[in-house]
């Protein structure tokens, strides 16, 4: 039985909480290509994206798309972090300033 006193006051109590606003798209571009694409987004709560890809080695064994962007947010302490990256034959690779880097070997 208190468990489920428990539950329902846990459950009213996430039930009240304030909903966070959503953000509205203020920008939007696209281009989307047999072989190629790009696309851009910006939103009203400071959140953007870019990104651009191609394919390569079209019509080989190893066809796959190489792409690169960057996005950035705002988080909640208030500062705009911005990652860019490559996604490749070698994976996804991040960097930005926030990131932890690797020691050199």
């Amino acid at each position: 039985m208190k468990f489920v006193i428990v539950f329902v006051a846990l459950f009213a109590l996430a039930y009240a909480a304030p909903a966070a606003p959503e953000a509205e798209i203020v920008e939007l571009r696209s281009d989307v290509e047999p072989e190629k694409y790009s696309y851009a987004l910006k939103t009203s709560d400071g959140t953007s994206k870019d990104e651009e890809g191609h394919l390569v080695n079209v019509g080989a064994e190893d066809e796959h798309i190489v792409a690169r962007g960057s996005y950035s947010f705002v988080a909640d302490d208030g500062q705009t972090y911005t990652v860019t990256y490559v996604a490749d034959e070698n994976g996804f690779q991040p960097s930005g300033a926030h990131l932890p880097v690797a020691p050199e070997a």
